[in-house]
Parts: structure tokens; sequence; C-alpha cells
């Protein structure tokens, strides 16, 4: 487990944040339950934010894509306002990364792949389940389940239109790491020229 006795300095960290993302990943994902795991924060057009957590299914230059029902709360709120934020939280390396910047959706192509490769089950449940509006109760669900799995069994199984993913392309990040004496190190960066200006933010 890397040691966290060294405070996070400027001239430690890589000048480019998906690199300094992609090495802290490796460890958490070598300290951590489900490092995939992330907040995912939007708002609504009245102003009202709402978040939930997610799993990261990829990461790149082009950016963090994560996917989704898109008849669901957070999909209106993506679709509406373009934009959202990020937070990993890593609790056994002291460790926390705040990402912001637009989301678009992928296409229809990239979600097409990515559901080939989820379970039967996760598979039946985007066609049963129209995320984020009332059921009457679980029994009710239920069969919608069971229905959804006697038609597609044997399968393949098609990706329903109303399920996809989304790409949040970074315009900042933001690297926090634990100091017992709470005096947290805080290194945040935004794009400069051809490349990232790291800032040092008080904690």
């Amino acid at each position: 487990m890397p040691d966290h006795s060294h405070p996070l300095l400027e001239h430690d960290a890589a000048a480019d944040p998906l690199e300094q993302f992609t090495t802290w990943y490796g460890e958490a994902a070598a300290a951590v339950r489900t490092p995939e795991a992330m907040a995912l924060a939007t708002v609504a057009s009245d102003g009202q934010p709402s978040v939930r957590m997610v799993l990261l299914k990829g990461w790149s230059m082009q950016g963090f894509v994560f996917f989704t029902q898109y008849r669901s709360r957070k999909a209106a709120e993506l679709d509406a306002s373009g934009k959202a934020a990020l937070l990993f939280h890593w609790d056994e390396l002291g460790r926390q990364v705040r990402i912001e910047g637009p989301v678009e959706r992928v296409s229809g192509q990239e979600s097409d792949e990515y559901f080939a490769t989820r379970p039967f089950g996760a598979q039946i449940s985007a066609h049963a389940s129209y995320q984020s509006q009332v059921v009457a109760d679980r029994a009710t669900l239920d069969e919608i389940v069971l229905q959804k799995a006697e038609r597609y069994a044997g399968g393949p199984v098609p990706r329903p239109a109303t399920w996809g993913g989304y790409r949040l392309r970074p315009q900042s990040f933001e690297f926090w790491q634990n100091r017992d004496d709470r005096l947290h190190d805080r290194l945040r960066y935004t794009p400069a020229g051809d490349g990232w200006r790291i800032e040092r933010l008080q904690p």
C-alpha cells in the first residue's frame, strides 16, 4: 500500500492529470473493494442538485464513461444541462479525486459493445426497469423481469434504445490526499494552452 506519510507535492505529481489518475486508480484497485465506484452529481433545471453512485466503465483522453437508463432522472438532468461532476473516494488510501466537465452521450455502437458484455440478468434489468419511475410494488417489478427473461431466453439480448452511456470530458481535476493534521493536500489541474496548470488549494 502506498506510503502517505509523504505529502502530495507539485513536483511529485504527473504533469498530465490523466496519468496521475491512472496511477492513483491502480493503487486503489489493489486496496479498495470497488475502486470504480464514483459519485455522479447533476443539477435540475430549477437548480436542485442530486447525487448518486455509479460505476466507471472506462477512461481515456476523451473522457470518463459510465452507463445508465436514458429515461432516468440523472439522464434527464445530464441531457438538459450538459454538465456533471464526479467524485472518487478511496477511504483506505485517504484519497479523493474530483472531476468536472461537460457530458455527452456515447455512440450507439459503444453502448452496444458494452451492453453485450453485461450478464444476462443485468441485460434483462435494463429492459424491465423504467429507472426513477414509480412502480406499484416489488411483485410488479419481478413480474416484468420474468416476462422479459422469457422473451429473450436463449439470447442474444438487444440493447434497449433507452439505455446507454455518457462520457464526461474533464475540464478540471482535483487530487486530494488526507493529512492527519487536517492540512490536506489538494492539487487542482485546469487546462493551460496545450497542457495543464497545477495549483495548490488550501485545505
